[in-house]
């Protein structure tokens, strides 16, 4: 890969510089970093998933710059560095791939998977079932997270069927407490938990998923705008049946 140690030989110190003589990087710590680290990832996200090559690698920048500048304020406290976050996550990984590594069998996904948390449990120390869930996940994520350690130690349905009958039990239950206004939020978050284990199931991520459907959404609502727009009608002073109406076109337009 020629040129890549130069490269980022450069962006290490270009992130040194930039802490020394730019009054912005200077006051920078990992609390007011963190919020722009996750949007940045996200960013990666979008990226990745609609597909367009030359914005995910600009983004993938962006969240290096990050990587950079964290392992950087470390540095600083004497408390590690980028090469030792490096070598960290480089002896992790050979640690958790006995299957390339090692002599440990595993020919499908499902079985590396298995072999992974395994690893995680008896070998790295990692106690309690909901060991090391970030709180500062986005709430669909956390849910996720803490659903896959309770199936790291078989605590989930057989099937995606089973985890479909508990969402529609969810909602039987939230409906049947739609007049109790603390009932109903409580039932409420249970009906997302559940809906998080069937996108879990289905190997769907909820919290990309839903930022997509919300992008949907507004697509549609913007395009029903323009078309009762085209015929003279003032879409947001509509009856809702004529919304409606205008929507359903702008789902069929794509």
């Amino acid at each position: 890969m020629p040129g890549l140690e130069q490269a980022l030989l450069e962006l290490q110190r270009l992130t040194e510089r930039l802490r020394r003589e730019c009054p912005w990087d200077r006051e920078q710590t990992e609390r007011s970093i963190v919020p722009h680290t996750v949007e940045e990832a996200y960013e990666v996200a979008d990226a990745a998933l609609a597909g367009d090559d030359e914005k995910l690698l600009d983004e993938l920048g962006d969240l290096l710059f990050q990587v950079y500048f964290l392992a950087l304020l470390l540095e600083e406290r004497g408390k590690g560095d980028l090469a030792t976050a490096a070598r960290l996550i480089h002896d992790k990984l050979v640690r958790r791939h006995p299957h390339v590594f090692g002599d440990v069998e595993a020919t499908t996904p499902g079985r590396v998977k298995e072999n992974w948390d395994r690893i995680k449990r008896e070998q790295e120390g990692r106690e309690g079932v909901f060991h090391h869930v970030p709180e500062a996940l986005p709430a669909l994520l956390h849910a996720r997270k803490v659903q896959q350690r309770a199936r790291a130690v078989g605590f989930e349905y057989a099937s995606v069927e089973g985890a479909l009958a508990d969402f529609e039990d969810e909602v039987r239950e939230l409906k049947d407490d739609l007049d109790s206004p603390e009932r109903r939020a409580e039932e409420l978050g249970d009906v997302l938990f559940a809906a998080v284990n069937v996108a879990r199931r289905l190997d769907v991520d909820p919290e990309l998923e839903l930022r997509r459907a919300s992008e949907r959404f507004r697509h549609r609502v913007e395009v029903a705008e323009e078309l009762a727009r085209a015929n003279g009608d003032d879409w947001s002073a509509l009856p809702l049946d004529r919304q409606d109406r205008y929507f359903d076109q702008a789902k069929e337009a794509g």
